[in-house]
C-alpha cells in the first residue's frame, strides 16, 4: 500500500512512521509512505503558504496556488483526502474502505483551514477523526495511516490480532489478563485458567458484549440490539 502525505511539517509524519509497526512495514516493503513538504512548492523567499481570508476574520488560511502546485508536481495516489472538520467521520468501517485500496493520499490542513477551492477542485474526499479542534491534520494523518496499515496482511505479526481488537466486529474488546493469576487479591476469572478453549472463547464473546453494553450501548444499538444468542451467552456467564 502506498500513501502520500502533504504537510508543512513533514517531520511530524516521518518521526512517527519510522517507528514500531509502521517502521517495520516500511522496511519490509509492505508499506510505502512518501511525505511531501508543501512549502517546497512556494515561489517566494519566505515560502509563504498561507494568507488572511477574504472578508476578514481571525487566523490564516492555506492558499490554493502552492497546494495545487505541490499536488500536481507529485501526482500522488488517488483518492486525495483532505483532513478537516467537515469530512466524513473516521471509524473502523472507513478504515476497512481505505484498506481495500491500493493506496491513497492525505492533505494535512493547518491554521484556520484551506481555501475552499482546494476542497472542491483538488481533493476527492474529506475525513475528520472527531468533533474536536487540532492545530493541523498531522495527528489525523498518523491516526488514519496506522489504523489502515494494521488491516493489511503481513503488517501485524499475528494475523488474528486485528480481528479481536475493539471495533473490529462492532464491539469493544474483551478484558485481558496476564500473570500472576492473583495480584493483591485481584483474581483472574477462573474460566481463563480452565484450559477449556471453547468455553474461553464463549466467555470472551460474552465479556465483549457486556463491556460494550456498559460502556458503549450505542454500538449495541447499531447492531440492532442484543440477539437471543447474545442474551443466552451473557446469562451463561452471569454477565447480564
Amino acid at each position: 500500500m502506498k500513501v502520500d502525505v502533504f504537510s508543512i511539517f513533514p517531520e511530524m509524519i516521518t518521526g512517527y512512521t519510522n517507528q514500531s509497526i509502521l517502521g517495520r512495514s516500511v522496511e519490509s516493503g509492505l508499506l510505502e509512505i512518501s511525505v511531501h513538504d508543501l512549502r517546497l512548492a512556494t515561489t517566494d523567499k519566505h515560502r509563504t503558504i498561507d494568507d488572511p481570508p477574504f472578508g476578514g476574520g481571525a487566523g490564516m488560511v492555506l492558499m490554493p496556488e502552492p497546494v495545487f502546485k505541490a499536488i500536481e508536481e507529485v501526482e500522488p495516489q488517488r483518492p486525495l483526502i483532505l483532513l478537516g472538520p467537515s469530512g466524513r467521520k473516521f471509524d473502523q468501517r472507513l478504515a476497512d474502505e481505505l484498506a481495500a485500496l491500493g493506496g491513497f493520499s492525505l492533505l494535512c490542513g493547518r491554521y484556520e483551514g484551506v481555501d475552499e477551492r482546494i476542497k472542491t477542485d483538488l481533493c476527492d474526499d474529506e475525513i475528520s477523526i472527531g468533533d474536536f479542534v487540532l492545530a493541523g491534520g498531522e495527528l489525523a494523518a498518523l491516526t488514519i495511516i496506522e489504523t489502515v496499515a494494521r488491516l493489511k496482511p503481513g503488517v501485524l505479526g499475528n494475523e488474528s490480532s486485528f480481528k479481536e481488537e475493539s471495533f473490529s466486529d462492532g464491539l469493544l474488546e474483551y478484558p485481558q489478563f496476564t500473570r500472576p493469576s492473583n495480584f493483591r487479591d485481584l483474581e483472574v476469572p477462573e474460566v481463563l485458567l480452565s484450559g477449556d478453549h471453547a468455553k474461553i472463547e464463549r466467555w470472551r464473546k460474552a465479556a465483549s458484549l457486556a463491556k460494550t453494553l456498559s460502556l458503549r450501548p450505542d454500538l449495541i444499538a447499531l447492531r440492532g440490539g442484543l440477539s437471543e444468542e447474545d442474551e443466552k451467552l451473557l446469562e451463561e456467564f452471569d454477565l447480564i
